[in-house]
């Protein structure tokens, strides 16, 4: 009979299994995935652009820069709000970044009839809500999950795949129903009533005795490279260029997808079957890729897959009107963009540890924020200026298959993030 004295609290949580112990956290992050504030505002700006033009006169590259504002502005915020994780915990930035959250997306029901009162208002959105992002999520999660962390921020990240399958039914039903304007009040009862209530019931770092043992050093603290160590390896910087490429193709399709299709003649209630199509993607691609990247170098995970959204983007030229292969490249779009979000987190934690895992993943964040956002203001204005997407898709192949390629120069994973296995503190190399 063992004795369980003798039995280690890491030991003690691992014979549990990582799912044991952490599947509430994974449901608490899994609904603040979905209702926070990176997938909301992408998912109903799409059904934005025809009544702001009809009541404003805006046309399609003005509306876009209220989400670049957004995006931007949480972009250059999530190594702040990574580093308050990393101070703080992850559970109060969470529960003060929703509510925040929450508070500011209502109040574009009053956007004025001014382009600089509608920026303001996604100005103050950015501000408080990348807290809510998968910032703090993947931290969080990361801290519970070693040998399934793939997995687990696979089933995390498919709360932007509900999101993708949901919202835009609740902003077509919301605007049809009551007008533009409550889009944003009704969309804004889901971070209200969903995910603030999970966060505050189930969302927290582990205590010593949860902690998978191979997140922490002899002397207990958390294993991993600091901040400044991180940015001076050759795989963090590959790794940012390899995400602004990937994000500057695919934020601006996500956002004018209802647009692009349109210009193959699909009604606007179809183009949120569309997009649902995406979500169900995502989904796949979330779980997909994490359950592989558990078991594959993820490199060689990333650059097939990558390689799907390129495929999408030859398909979605031109004015076509076959649904079938509109359908096929909605599918390989949400998939890459599942697989891609999974990637950043995963590739962190593994190439630099967890100890200061929040702001180094806010720095890897920040191109796929910022080019999320600046990629939709591209896309419009190739629009505006040419007639046709076209251009901007063409562009959007090479640099999703560029960036894809770019992953494999990571080199292996290091060894252990500990303390004893770093001479004087320096870097693992590749």
């Amino acid at each position: 009979m063992t004795d369980m004295a003798n039995v280690s609290p890491a030991h003690a949580a691992t014979a549990r299994g990582e799912f044991s112990l952490g599947w509430k956290v994974l449901l608490a992050g899994f609904l603040g995935t979905m209702c926070g504030a990176s997938p909301l505002p992408f998912n109903v700006l799409g059904f934005l652009f025809q009544p702001l033009e009809a009541e404003f006169g805006w046309n399609v590259q003005q509306v876009s820069i209220g989400i670049t504002i957004f995006g931007i502005t949480a972009s250059l915020l999530a190594p702040v709000f990574g580093w308050l994780a990393d101070r703080y915990g992850v559970r109060k930035v969470a529960i003060w970044s929703l509510v925040g959250f929450i508070l500011s997306f209502s109040s574009l029901y009053f956007t004025p009839p001014t382009l600089m009162g509608f920026y303001f208002l996604w100005l103050l959105v950015g501000l408080v809500g990348i807290g809510s992002t998968p910032v703090t999520w993947s931290r969080g999660l990361s801290l519970w999950f070693v040998k399934k962390r793939g997995l687990a921020l696979g089933l995390m990240l498919v709360g932007t795949s509900a999101a993708a399958l949901v919202v835009p039914q609740i902003a077509v039903w919301s605007s049809d129903k009551f007008g533009w304007r409550a889009i944003f009040p009704v969309v804004a009862l889901l971070p209200l009533l969903i995910a603030l209530p999970a966060t505050l019931a189930f969302f927290r770092e582990p205590r010593a005795e949860e902690r998978p043992a191979a997140l922490s050093t002899a002397s207990g603290e958390l294993a991993g490279m600091t901040f400044r160590q991180a940015i001076r390896t050759r795989q963090f910087w590959i790794l940012w260029f390899s995400i602004f490429l990937i994000a500057s193709a695919y934020g601006g399709a996500h956002i004018h997808l209802p647009a692009i299709v349109g210009d193959h003649g699909i009604d606007r209630a179809a183009a949120a079957g569309i997009m649902g199509i995406v979500g169900i993607g995502l989904l796949c691609g979330r779980v997909g890729v994490g359950f592989m990247l558990d078991r594959i170098w993820g490199p060689a995970v990333a650059f097939p897959v990558l390689c799907l959204p390129a495929i999408a983007a030859y398909l979605l030229m031109g004015t076509s009107s076959e649904m079938q292969m509109i359908s096929v490249a909605a599918f390989f779009l949400g998939f890459a963009a599942g697989a891609e979000s999974d990637l950043i987190a995963f590739l962190a934690a593994r190439y630099f540890g967890m100890a200061h895992f929040g702001r180094i993943y806010g720095m890897l964040y920040m191109p796929f924020g910022l080019m999320s956002a600046i990629s939709p203001v591209i896309y419009g204005t190739v629009r505006v200026q040419t007639g046709s997407y076209d251009g901007m898709l063409m562009m959007a192949a090479a640099m999703f298959v560029i960036g894809g390629a770019m992953l494999l120069l990571l080199g292996r994973y290091p060894d252990e993030l500990t303390e004893e296995k770093r001479p004087h503190g320096d870097a693992v190399p590749a």
